[in-house]
Parts: C-alpha cells; sequence; structure tokens
C-alpha cells in the first residue's frame, strides 16, 4: 500500500465512513477542528513550540532531527491508539464506492484520514507510521489550512433559504425539530452555537464552540443539506440576530438570511410569557439576575431594577413580562430593518406553543 493525497471534496466525502485522524498540537485542535476528528497530535504544544523555533533559526534538517527525538518514543502508542479510534469508530453515512475498494476484514488494511496543519511533514511522518504498519492511509492536500478555505467559500454559495419567525417564547427551536422530523432541511443555528440567542441564552447550556469551530460545523451542515437528493428543497433556519452569544453568523450568510421569506408564528403574548416560565423559570435566580444587569442599560434602570424586584420576590411571572415586552419591541425593529420586509413577512397565526398544531398551519401557507 501507499500513502495518497486527496483532495477536500473526496477527503469530506470519505469522512463519513472512515476516521479522520487530526495530527496537529493540542492547542490547535482544542481551538477548531473538522467535526467528530480525533486528536493525535504528533507534538505537544511545547514540542511545536521548539521544533518551530528551530526551523526558523536553525534549519530544515536540524528541526526534522529534533522532531524525530520527540516521534520515535510515541511511534508504538500511536499505532495502538489508531488501532482502537479504528475498530470502534462507527460510520454515519456510506461513501460512494467509486472514492475507494472495499476495506479488508480486521482492523489493519482499513482505509483511514490524515491531516495536520498545511498537510506537510507531521501528517506525512503519522502517515509513514501508519502505512508501514498495514493501514491503507489518505490524506488531505493542503492540510486544514485547506479545510478552513473551503469552509469560507460555503458561506458565499447561494442556498434556498426559508425563515422560522416570530417573537421570544414562540417555540421556534421546537418547531425546527418538527420540520426536521417531517424530512425537511433544518439548520438549528443555536443549537450549533449551545446558546438561544439572548441575553439569558446561555443559561443551561454548554460552553459554546470557538467562532472558529462554529463557521466548521456550520459549512459542514449546510454541504449535508445541499447534497444532489436535497438540492432542491429549502433549508429552514430560525430568524436570528447576527450574534448569537459570542458568535457571529458569517456576514455572507447572514445576508443571505435577512433576504429570504420569513414564515413569522404571530402567537398571543399570554401564551409565549407562559411558555417561557415554564422553560426558564426554573433557572438559578443568580443566573437570571446576571442576565438582566447585561441588558440593563438597554432595558431601562427603572425597568431592570422592577425585573430584579419581582425575582427576588419570586414572581417569575411578572419579571419575565417586562422582559418579554422588551424582547418583542427588539425582535420587532430587527424584522422591519430588512430590505423589502413586506414582501418577505407571512403571517401564520397560532393560538398557542404547540409544534404539531403550528406546523399543520404552517404547511397550509404551501411553503
Amino acid at each position: 500500500m501507499a500513502v495518497e493525497k486527496i483532495n477536500i471534496e473526496i477527503f469530506l466525502e470519505l469522512s463519513k465512513q472512515y476516521p479522520v485522524i487530526d495530527v496537529r498540537s493540542p492547542g490547535e485542535f482544542n481551538h477548531a477542528q473538522i467535526p467528530e476528528a480525533y486528536s493525535l497530535p504528533l507534538f505537544t504544544d511545547q514540542e511545536r513550540k521548539i521544533v518551530g523555533t528551530i526551523y526558523k533559526q536553525q534549519s530544515r534538517e536540524t528541526a526534522i532531527k529534533i522532531g524525530l527525538d520527540f516521534f520515535g518514543v510515541k511511534m508504538k502508542q500511536m499505532v495502538e491508539d489508531v488501532e482502537q479510534i479504528v475498530s470502534s469508530f462507527e460510520p454515519h453515512a456510506y461513501s460512494k464506492e467509486e472514492l475507494v475498494p472495499p476495506p479488508p476484514e480486521g482492523v489493519r488494511g482499513k482505509p483511514l484520514l490524515i491531516h495536520c496543519w498545511r498537510g506537510g511533514m507531521r501528517s506525512g511522518a503519522v502517515a509513514w507510521l501508519l502505512d508501514m504498519y498495514g493501514f491503507k492511509v489518505y490524506t488531505l492536500e493542503g492540510g486544514y489550512k485547506l479545510f478552513r478555505k473551503w469552509v469560507l467559500e460555503q458561506f458565499d454559495k447561494k442556498y434556498n433559504l426559508k425563515i422560522l419567525g416570530g417573537y421570544t417564547g414562540s417555540g421556534k427551536t421546537l418547531m425546527l425539530g418538527e420540520l426536521q422530523n417531517k424530512g425537511n432541511n433544518v439548520i438549528d443555528l443555536e443549537g450549533l452555537a449551545n446558546h438561544k440567542g439572548s441575553a439569558f441564552g446561555g443559561i443551561g447550556e454548554k460552553n459554546q464552540p470557538s467562532q472558529e469551530m462554529f463557521e466548521n460545523l456550520l459549512a459542514l451542515q449546510l454541504q449535508a443539506n445541499t447534497n444532489p437528493d436535497k438540492n432542491s428543497r429549502p433549508i429552514w433556519l430560525e430568524d436570528e440576530s447576527q450574534r448569537i452569544g459570542k458568535l457571529i453568523i458569517p456576514n455572507p450568510f447572514w445576508e443571505m438570511m435577512r433576504e429570504s421569506p420569513v414564515y413569522f408564528l404571530d402567537i398571543p403574548f399570554k401564551e409565549r410569557l407562559d411558555f417561557l416560565v415554564n422553560t426558564y423559570g426554573n433557572f438559578e435566580k443568580e443566573k437570571l439576575e446576571d442576565a438582566i444587569g447585561r441588558i440593563k442599560k438597554r432595558l431601562g434602570g427603572l425597568e431592570a431594577k422592577n425585573a430584579i424586584s419581582f425575582l427576588s420576590e419570586n414572581n417569575i411571572r411578572e419579571c419575565f413580562r417586562i422582559l418579554l415586552h422588551y424582547y418583542d419591541k427588539l425582535y420587532a425593529k430587527g424584522l422591519i430593518n430588512r430590505k423589502n420586509y413586506e414582501s418577505l413577512l407571512n403571517i401564520i397565526p397560532c393560538q398557542g406553543v404547540n409544534s404539531s398544531v403550528n406546523l399543520n398551519k404552517l404547511s397550509l401557507q404551501r411553503v
């Protein structure tokens, strides 16, 4: 067998069927990676720094020799780690038959994908080792740097988008799930961002990914929802401001969202307030108070004081009533700031926050 360099399109297709091994340093990997890649660093962060410094200040040859000192003692463990990865890996989808021949039985000989930052010495060294041991190895030409170029290119493409709108508390995320269960193309931006979008959106969520990682996740979601068998159908997304917590929706894609038709779930204030009380009412008061503090200036000093006072009295409903009025005004402003918003807006009258019932109403719009 011989190591084969492949382009990004084939690499991503094969990644559905075979494990991706990222041999960059832990720091590089933890910042952002190709989603679902396994970290198998050739160098620690400190070792990478040492090799890089020697490469710049002395010579390529000296850097390689120092790198071999670090690499040599790790060879056996790296092989064993890859054996474990390959034996436990479960494919998400079958890759196209013409891309690779059927894998042999057993662990050795099975295909795997390797990349480093530029597709250079680090991936080359690990690929040599694993190829010598008996794996079928593919490396990404251009490395993670090329993958990032591919990611950014996805946001400049044209997509058929449909935006699910509605004031805060309309259950839009639940509706997205209902749409997906019915076979529609859906991207949950808030799910990718680990944040529900408002000042309260981080409560109860995991830490947000880096901006780079968020972009990686979004780009692959866009690719998954525009493959040949899905390309004729629209992609549904929730209406968002450009910022979701600390993350920013890439500008070209966000502009496209702002120019896409909006299907607005028009749900009465009381029903939405009930939904919010049930959803957020049991969260820690300290976290809710901190969130109110973050919007104090925009909310207004008196309203913020009243909201916190109601919260301290355990009157969650009246606290949320103040906040909901604030977010309704904020959303309405964002809605009418779209160009030609009246021609984009499709209002769906709904009696309550019921995703299955509201989906039927949405279907009557012949979207």
